[in-house]
């Protein structure tokens, strides 16, 4: 019923801005939650930031004061806007959305970061 797309993964040096999109199927409005997780290499996959369905939003301190997370829900869209970028914030990056009691993930995109 959900589809979650990821775009804007790509290479950046560090110390440099990126902007990650998340295009959902649905209206934004809709979902209960919705967030960003990350998985490095050799790493767990962690949470990177969520907007709870209430509209508060959370960071992994170790992203809190360079990324910011958002929304648009004219075009279904969450953005997870990331600046001061780190070699250690290198990973595939997913979408994750709770909607319709279901959850539902993208297929993630890859961000990379040179020193």
């Amino acid at each position: 019923q959900v589809q979650l797309v990821e775009s804007g993964g790509g290479l950046v040096q560090a110390g440099g801005s990126l902007r990650l999109s998340c295009a959902a199927s649905k209206s934004i409005f809709t979902f209960t939650r919705m967030g960003w997780y990350r998985q490095a290499p050799g790493k767990q996959r962690e949470l990177v930031a969520v907007v709870t369905g209430g509209g508060d939003t959370n960071y992994a301190d170790s992203v809190k004061g360079r990324f910011t997370i958002s929304t648009d829900n004219a075009k279904f869209t969450m953005y997870l806007q990331m600046n001061s970028l780190k070699p250690d914030d290198a990973a595939v990056y997913y979408c994750s959305a709770v909607w319709g009691g279901m959850n539902y993930w993208g297929k993630g995109t890859l961000v990379t970061v040179s020193s």
